[in-house]
């Protein structure tokens, strides 16, 4: 598959999983599991579809793991990054020391103040090196780059988790717990 077919096929897949599925007619199991048959049906009959081959290459070549199949192969479901109601069922997690988050430096000032807030996610999104947080921060024009003191976030009592790609995902991040990297 190409790789243009790869991103709209990916695009397609993190709007219809993270944010619309009612779009396409779909509900979630419990962990935000979708039947795979399904999704490929409601793709095809709002005239997107998708070959079973396709989604495959999707959830495999996708650069942020984005995606994950169940261990059966039949449940599709996106990792994190949902803007709707989904309980990904995501245990908590012991983060390391220091986790990082990017992003573009219009938003340095106001985090700085204000800690870094989920916005109309879940979760704030962390990364375990720099490297991937310059990559998201730069989505969002001339990358910054926060460390978290995750170590200590987390011995004060506050949650983590990793999804099944390596993001962390936390509720919060007090200004108190971040330096500029």
């Amino acid at each position: 598959m190409n790789n243009s077919r790869l991103v709209k096929i990916s695009k397609y897949l993190s709007k219809h999983l993270r944010h619309t599925p009612e779009r396409l007619g779909i509900e979630f199991s419990p962990g935000g599991w979708v039947a795979v048959d399904r999704l490929l049906a409601a793709s095809s009959a709002r005239n997107f579809p998708i070959e079973l081959a396709e989604l495959k290459e999707v959830v495999v070549k996708n650069d942020k793991q984005r995606f994950s199949f169940d261990s059966t192969g039949t449940l599709i479901r996106a990792n994190q990054g949902h803007s709707i109601t989904v309980d990904l069922q995501l245990e908590p997690a012991v983060p390391p020391d220091v986790l990082y988050h990017g992003t573009g430096k219009g938003a340095v000032e106001s985090i700085l103040k204000s800690g870094i807030c989920k916005m109309s996610r879940h979760h704030v999104h962390l990364s375990a090196n720099i490297e991937t947080a310059q990559k998201v921060g730069a989505r969002h024009g001339l990358p910054v780059v926060f460390t978290i003191a995750a170590e200590a976030m987390h011995d004060r009592g506050y949650t983590f988790y990793c999804s099944e790609n390596g993001v962390w995902l936390v509720e919060y991040v007090p200004p108190e717990y971040l330096k500029l990297t």
